[in-house]
């Protein structure tokens, strides 16, 4: 396969940008009302026009809720069991590197098959692992090792589902709303974000961490149902390089095209920069604050809340050339925040700075996400969205690690606050190279 070298002949993501940017004013101004609140609530929720979005919408509302019940009440085990700060970064490592290691095969399988038929299969996948870590805890057997190697059975299907959803988001809605429709993805999982934890926090106290595993499992057969629900264009599956050439040839692209590449650089310093945050978190709400799981449930409750309200209102943008300056701005904001929330002595104005937080560090991975999806052709997007996940989630387990160590060091706070100069440092950095983002050239 010829691979294409961006950056030598002329300016093609420029032009994409500007073309994408007219067909959205395009279809923001065509048949819609031309001022008042309709106007503004059909821009903002565009993409639910598709029948096979709102499909994929119906069945993502109810399995994230369960999927950040069973994020909340693992980590608030593996903190009960264990008290441990290294402990909460290994289980989050376990989760995490098989993202990293295997996110290249997960972005191959992406682009050789039926990314429709590899999203129901990983999700059928990720029901049996809820069930699998549901019984061991009610049946009271469970251990810390189940809890890391179940974490690492998710992690690997993961690495599989994420390029896959992610590609196939732009087929369930359209590319002139496809800045709309990962925005609205975005934002009903940190609607779950807000259910999620409040619900687990409640259920945990009551019951045990168990019931939130299980019905974590249940609610996976709502999108399930929905996936096979969708009526999508059967995959052909075109002559193909070998695996092995097929794999290189998208990293090359990617690497070669240096508006992706920079993006990609930005959003891996600044996954290492919120971990310690989110690992963390348990050790703030227990021991820092005394405030215990339904705690914990309210700081990821409020940092859903802004993260909701973000990606809304990004939602509501109709030009893609704008996100840099979102991009930019987001990540510092973010990082102040990390810096602000770990200086905090109270647990209420911890619980005002997490919206802060949340809303900035969505938006930034939207406009990410969106950028790097309008810069490329389809027959590399699972291969680059593969990257895109190594580094937003793949990259996590050495922060996580790196978390734990330096908190049994240096202590919570100044692990967090560490972690918010260093997105504050990315966000200068990245901002110094940000014109070449619109300007790049690219040949094909």
């Amino acid at each position: 396969m010829a691979v294409p070298t961006p950056g030598k002949h002329n300016n093609e993501p420029s032009l994409i940008l500007q073309e994408l940017s007219t067909q959205a004013d395009l279809s923001s101004s065509a048949g819609l009302p031309p001022e008042g609140i309709r106007h503004s609530l059909r821009l903002t929720f565009r993409a639910l026009r598709h029948r096979n979005f709102r499909l994929f919408v119906a069945g993502q509302i109810v399995s994230l809720i369960g999927t950040w019940m069973q994020n909340v009440a693992q980590s608030w085990l593996v903190y009960r069991m264990t008290h441990s700060e290294l402990l909460l970064g290994t289980a989050w490592f376990c989760t995490q590197i098989p993202v990293f290691a295997l996110g290249p095969l997960g972005g191959l399988a992406a682009d050789r098959f039926s990314r429709h038929k590899l999203v129901i299969l990983t999700q059928t996948l990720s029901m049996l692992q809820a069930f699998a870590l549901a019984a061991l805890t009610l049946s009271g057997k469970v251990q810390v090792w189940h809890i890391l190697a179940l974490a690492a059975v998710l992690g690997t299907i993961n690495a599989f589902d994420m390029p896959g959803r992610q590609s196939l988001i732009v087929h369930m809605a359209s590319k002139e709303d496809l800045l709309n429709a990962i925005s609205l993805n975005s934002a009903i999982f940190n609607s779950a974000r807000v259910v999620g934890p409040g619900i687990a926090g409640v259920l945990v106290a009551l019951v045990g961490e168990g019931s939130c595993f299980l019905l974590n499992g249940i609610s996976f057969l709502a999108v399930i149902g929905c996936l096979l629900a969708m009526r999508l264009p059967k995959f052909r599956r075109e002559r193909q390089d070998s695996p092995w050439g097929h794999l290189v040839a998208g990293f090359r692209y990617a690497y070669h095209h240096v508006p992706v590449r920079r993006i990609l650089m930005m959003m891996a310093a600044v996954t290492i920069a919120g971990m310690p945050a989110v690992v963390l978190m348990p050790f703030f709400a227990g021991e820092i604050f005394q405030r215990g799981s339904q705690g914990l449930g309210y700081l990821l409750g409020a940092m859903g809340v802004g993260a909701v309200v973000g990606t809304l209102v990004l939602a509501g943008r109709t030009r893609v050339e704008e996100l840099t300056h979102v991009l930019v701005l987001s990540a510092a904001t973010a990082g102040a925040g990390f810096v602000a929330f770990a200086l905090s002595p109270y647990f209420a104005l911890s619980l005002a700075i997490m919206p802060v937080i949340g809303y900035n560090v969505m938006r930034q991975m939207c406009s990410a996400n969106t950028l790097i999806q309008s810069l490329i052709p389809d027959e590399y997007r699972g291969r680059t969205m593969a990257l895109y996940s190594m580094t937003v989630v793949g990259l996590g387990p050495f922060g996580s690690l790196a978390a734990g160590a330096l908190a049994r060091v240096w202590g919570a706070r100044a692990t967090v606050m560490l972690g918010g100069a260093l997105a504050i440092a990315a966000s200068v950095i990245f901002r110094m190279k940000a014109p070449a983002i619109a300007s790049q050239p690219e040949t094909h």
